[in-house]
This record gives C-alpha cells, structure tokens and sequence, in this order.
C-alpha cells in the first residue's frame, strides 16, 4: 500500500504541471458558473426572484387619480416605473391617454397603451401582468360603487388601506419540484461535465503517454505488484476528481452563494463516486486509444456527450419524455438525477442511493475492465 500512495502522490504532482488542466480545474468552472449561471437564472443558490420589469410612464397633466392608482396596480404586479425623459428611448412604456380618470369616470371606452421594443416569454409576461393591474382598477372602481361611495381620490386611498377580507396563503403541497435553474443547474453541472473533461483528457491522456515513453515498462521492474500500480494509478487521478469537486463547491458557495440543500454529507457522496467513475474511465480509456490526440478526442466528444445528454447542460425536466428516459440509463444522469434530487427538490438522502449505488458499481466495473486492459507497454 505505501508503494500505491507513492505512485499517486508524484502522479497527482505531475497531473498538475499541465497547464491546459490547471486552466480548466480553476479558471473556466469559474467563468462557466458566472455566464452560464447569469444567462439562465435570475439569482445565486438558484432561489426564485420575481422578474422585475422596468416601466416608463407617459401621462398628460390631466391623467387624473386614477393615473396615480394604475401605477400603484403596476408597481405591485412586478413594473419598476420610471418617469419620461425625452433623452432616453426606453424598451418598454406605459402611455396614458388624455383626460384619463375624466373619461373612465364618465364610462367611456379607454386604452391604455403598453409599448414594447422586445419579444419573447418576458413579453407575453408583463402583458398578462399589465392587464391583471388594469382590470384590478376597475375592481377598485367596483368596490367603490358596491358601497355607495363616490370614485375620489380620498375614496382610493382609504380603499388601499383597508384590510383585505380574502386573503390567499400559499405553500408547497409535497416535496418541491421547482425546475433548476441559473446556478441552482449551472454549478452542479458544470461540476459533472468538467470532473469527467478533466479526468478524461488529462488522466488518461498523462497515463497514456507514460506507456508510449517506456515509464510504465520501468515500473515494472520495480518492487511493487500489478494491482499496486494500477490502485496507486487510479488514487493519482481520484485526486485530480477529488480537487476539481472541493475547489468548485467552494467557489461555487463563496462567490456565488450556492445553497447546496440540507444533505450536503450525501451531496458530496454523490460528487466522490461520480469522480470515481469518471477516475476509472481514465484508467480505461488510455489503453484504448492509438496515439495521445485520439486520446483526448474521445475524451473531449464523450465528456459533452455525456454532459448534454445526463442533464448538465440544461435541466432534463425541460426536455422530452424519450431524453429523460435516456438520462436513467447514464452515468452523468444518475450523477446529475441525484444532485437534482438533493439540491434542487429536497427529496431527502434516502431517495439518492440508488444512485449512489449505481456510480459505486459502475466505478468498480469500469475499473475492472481498466485493469483487464492495463499494459505496461
């Protein structure tokens, strides 16, 4: 055993001289984490945040009281009003028609006009939230009306103060299943996918190289066993796994505030036996290419492979039926499956060791197969 550990000490020393691994250990899970977590979410530790969309408002001085309760309603419902300025051309306005609250209050027909440069969901949202805050008006104006009281100004404003009669509580009716998304999926992902890069390229690419240089043929003059050589191997490379998994959950909780749920002793089973696995493909994958590029090839096009179809990518709850099916049957889905389970949906470490169970196994049956394949030379 004291041979093995010297073997992984100096292979783990040597892994990180390449520049090209200590680029994508430290620098790019960090701008992945950053570009990918900011485009698709809207906060860190992937907690919801209510879009908040800003509004210019364009009104004629004869806009009225009304004017100024349709813009609480906006202001409510998720718009951050702005006043016009003529110097600016803003995205997104709401323009007032003249003698607003006269015409309203006199019954007769008003648009308001919600102007929009943009399309998209984002759109079709503030729509669906402009008229929710317009009809909640008239249902001011109606409340009014129901107890005899004139439409005043006075009237809306003591409307606005009194105690709601219904009032809507709302929690969750069962484990959660909010779809991931921004760094709540960037992180875990990411981590997946880059574990599985690295190990792939540069431990199987370094292993591979030693056998073409004659170092593995030298070792095998040396005092040590067969299964001292490739154990001592394979610890080499956990270590580069066990590195890339603590140096990304750190960034990840410090700078991007993620919150990795209230199993995190099962979270970082779940991320050991998936760089087990990936350490035993490594192991694998150098003694069955043909030259140190094809090495790395294979290594590349199977880390994205893996990655886009085991759900590190994207959330495979978005995706359809035939891909969430594929994802059970891979192990960068039962790696990702189980972050989900544990970071995203709270659904507790009980219902993770399947998965756990299943990276084990295939850690040990891919290492089985590495040793059967293992040759000095």
């Amino acid at each position: 055993m004291k041979q093995a550990w010297f073997i992984a000490k100096s292979d783990f020393l040597y892994q990180l001289k390449d520049r090209n691994a200590l680029i994508w250990l430290f620098l790019m899970p960090i701008v992945f984490f950053y570009f990918i977590g900011t485009v698709t979410g809207t906060g860190g530790g992937g907690a919801f945040k209510p879009l908040i969309s800003p509004l210019t408002v364009i009104e004629a001085e004869d806009s009225g009281f009304l004017a100024a309760q349709v813009k609480l309603r906006f202001s409510e419902n998720g718009f951050d009003l702005k006043a016009f300025d003529s110097k600016i051309s803003p995205s997104r306005r709401l323009k007032f028609p003249p003698n607003f609250t006269e015409a309203v209050l006199e019954g007769e027909p008003v648009k308001l006009q919600l102007i929009e440069n943009e399309a998209g969901l984002n759109t079709q949202l503030d729509e669906f939230r402009a008229l929710r805050s317009a009809y909640t008006v008239l249902a001011d104006l109606a409340v009014l009306s129901q107890q005899n009281l004139a439409a005043t100004a006075e009237n809306i404003e003591a409307l606005n103060t009194t105690p709601r009669p219904l009032t809507l509580e709302v929690k969750p009716a069962g484990q959660r299943r909010t779809i991931p998304t921004g760094f709540e999926q960037a992180i875990p992902g990411t981590m997946v996918m880059f574990t599985l890069l690295v190990l792939l390229t540069t431990g199987a690419s370094t292993l591979f190289l030693e056998r073409q240089n004659g170092q593995l043929s030298r070792l095998a003059s040396a005092p040590l066993t067969r299964s001292q050589l490739v154990f001592g191997k394979w610890l080499g490379r956990m270590g580069l796994g066990i590195l890339q998994v603590a140096f990304a959950m750190t960034v990840g909780t410090l700078l991007f505030k993620m919150n990795w749920g209230p199993d995190l002793p099962m979270v970082m089973l779940i991320l050991i036996a998936w760089a087990a696995f990936c350490t035993s493909c490594s192991i694998l994958l150098a003694h069955l290419g043909r030259n140190v590029g094809e090495v790395s090839a294979i290594g590349v096009l199977l880390s994205n492979i893996l990655a886009a179809l085991g759900g590190a990518w994207w959330p495979i709850e978005i995706t359809p039926d035939f891909m969430q099916t594929l994802q059970k049957f891979l192990p960068s889905g039962w790696a990702m499956d189980a972050m989900h389970q544990l970071v995203s949906f709270e659904a507790g470490a009980l219902n993770v060791l399947p998965q756990l169970a299943a990276l084990l196994l295939g850690a040990l049956v891919v290492a089985w197969l590495g040793v059967r394949r293992f040759e000095y030379q």
